[in-house]
């Protein structure tokens, strides 16, 4: 599991999310998703610690928090949702079509 981190400073970095969460326990991955086309950081991380009562811990206390001038969205993350095949017109046989 996974806890996501919204509201996020465009400043922060992994190195200073893996430090301000190692405060509650073991940081095993942090991602810090950025937008494709300008390369910019989105606003949001997902951060893997080691156990659940550390990411317990982490949204107990960082949740609301501010850092960085910006006030913390801290919990679970949800499952990421299946958006199916980004093609357009298929078919049952999963062929494209031209009208």
């Amino acid at each position: 599991m996974s806890l996501y981190v919204g509201n996020l400073s465009y400043d922060a970095t992994q190195e200073n999310l893996t430090q301000i969460f190692a405060e509650y326990g073991t940081v095993s991955r942090v991602m810090l998703p950025t937008d494709r086309e300008t390369g910019r950081q989105r606003g949001f991380a997902f951060i893997e610690m080691g156990t659940e009562a550390e990411e317990a811990a982490a949204i107990e206390g960082l949740d609301g928090a501010e850092w960085m001038g910006r006030d913390l969205k801290v919990n679970k993350a949800k499952p990421r949702e299946d958006r199916g095949s980004s093609g357009g017109n298929r078919d049952r046989n999963g062929s494209s079509r031209r009208y």
